[in-house]
């Protein structure tokens, strides 16, 4: 970003909008930048850019503190309507990569080592009905109300325009497609040489990731995935960022790696994983295998350790459950345990999130060690796939989780990410079919934007012992 231009300053207004729904608001803009973030029933959903903030790999030694100092000189100017006492909030959206010496390129060319928006136009609205249009611009320094008069006039007229136009349905007419899937036996002897490097002691764990890449006919819209990816995990973080139109990045994230608000920092550690069942008996019974076993309970145990550790080097009256729970999600359940700290004064979401990712749950133990593994073993870019992904404000509140159950989208097609963690006593074909559950949220969300897909393609290597 470049330096902040003192004769222009921040102006948002804001206005009820509780006849307005994120689908069709984000429809409308298309083509522009947009964003949807969501948990349970809240949501806020966003398009065009007033500010855009970038961290370089090469520039910038601290790309979380680079962001974070480029926010608070943009909010530190903001304009204050007649009457007001301070400001409305300003959130930032947008993430970074899992590596902070990526390069933007391939699959990842319009996601550079980070990038945040300030968008031009928010929605933002919870399950009661309540939606509230936000719109805000920089103007000049001394326009005064006439700004403001100016932003209510676009923000009534939008409003008035949405209102005024019926939701879109999803796709008459499918788009076919296929998917490719990493080959089955070169993932499996990474995870073997990943195993060699446990017993060897170089690595205690590591999260080995494969990916799946579906070609379509045609262009499905990530509103529609996203939507869809809403609508059947709702106890996940969902979200869609698309910096630029045709390259997003869709997912929904079972964990945190930071939430902060007020000083109160909030985490989950979530590890260890077994599909969810097809009745609400075979739910429990797997739920009660999971609890039972020990190989998953270490895995799990590893993330939550790893982050208090962390955590320790600047919060206080760190708090954890004492025993982990299940968390079922859509396909598939984990292992959870919350974790809650205080903050002094000071320390904002971004420097708890340096801290903290690559957490040991999406990366693996040592750190370094296996991250330097994964870039080894790994025959693709990870970009933005497990880096952390959110919003924050000025000062230092937000929330990131990691950009997991993942696809990127590039024009027709998508690359989608699944990883699994391998630990002492991770069996190869086990980690194959965890991994190819939790593709199943996003092949799911596609399906339902219109995407017609053939099986999944697998090499004659991986047809190998299957059943008939």
């Amino acid at each position: 970003m470049a330096a902040h231009d003192p004769s222009r300053r921040l102006a948002t207004v804001t206005v009820p909008a509780p006849d307005l729904r994120p689908r069709p608001f984000l429809r409308h803009a298309e083509g522009q930048a947009r964003g949807f973030w969501a948990r349970g029933d809240r949501w806020l959903a966003h398009s065009g850019v007033t500010v855009e903030l970038t961290a370089d790999p090469i520039r910038d030694e601290d790309r979380f503190a680079t962001i974070a100092a480029a926010a608070r000189d943009v909010a530190r100017h903001a304009l204050l309507p007649s009457g007001a006492a301070r400001a409305p909030r300003v959130q930032f959206f947008g993430g970074f990569s899992f590596r902070a010496d990526h390069r933007a390129g391939g699959v990842w060319s319009d996601f550079p080592d980070g990038v945040f928006h300030l968008p031009a136009v928010e929605l933002e609205g919870d399950g009661s009905g309540d939606a509230w249009l936000r719109v805000r611009a920089l103007v000049p320094g001394d326009s005064g109300d006439e700004a403001f008069h100016h932003l209510r006039t676009l923000a009534e007229a939008l409003r008035a325009e949405l209102a005024s136009r019926a939701d879109f349905a999803a796709p008459t007419e499918d788009v076919r497609g296929r998917a490719t899937a990493t080959e089955r036996v070169t993932w499996e002897a990474a995870v073997e040489t990943s195993l060699a490097a446990i017993r060897a002691g170089t690595i205690s764990k590591a999260v080995l990731a494969r990916t799946m890449d579906v070609e379509l006919e045609g262009r499905v819209d990530p509103v529609d995935v996203v939507s869809r990816l809403w609508e059947v995990n709702r106890g996940s973080h969902v979200f869609l960022f698309e910096p630029a139109f045709g390259s997003a990045i869709v997912g929904a994230a079972p964990e945190t790696v930071a939430t902060l608000r007020d000083g109160v920092f909030h985490a989950t550690a979530v590890a260890g994983s077994i599909r969810r069942g097809d009745s609400p008996r075979e739910q429990a019974e797997l739920a009660a295998r999971l609890l039972a076993s020990d190989k998953d309970r270490a895995e799990q145990r590893i993330a939550l350790d790893d982050m208090i550790a962390r955590l320790e080097t600047v919060a206080h009256q760190i708090r954890s459950d004492p025993q982990p729970h299940v968390l079922t999600l859509a396909r598939i359940q984990h292992l959870e345990t919350e974790i809650r700290a205080s903050v002094p004064a000071g320390v904002g979401v971004l420097d708890l999130v340096r801290l903290l990712h690559p957490t040991a749950a999406v990366c693996g133990l040592p750190r370094d060690s296996a991250m330097a593994f994964l870039e080894r073993e790994e025959p693709f870019e990870r970009g933005w796939y497990a880096g952390p992904v959110g919003w924050f404000d000025a000062e230092g509140n937000g929330v990131f989780a990691p950009a997991l159950r993942t696809g990127v989208a590039t024009g027709s097609g998508w690359r989608l990410f699944a990883g699994a963690g391998i630990v002492e006593g991770s069996v190869p074909a086990l980690e194959w079919e965890e991994t190819g559950i939790k593709f199943e949220p996003m092949l799911d969300a596609l399906r339902g934007a219109g995407a017609d897909l053939e099986p999944v393609a697998v090499s004659d290597a991986e047809m190998v012992g299957q059943d008939e």
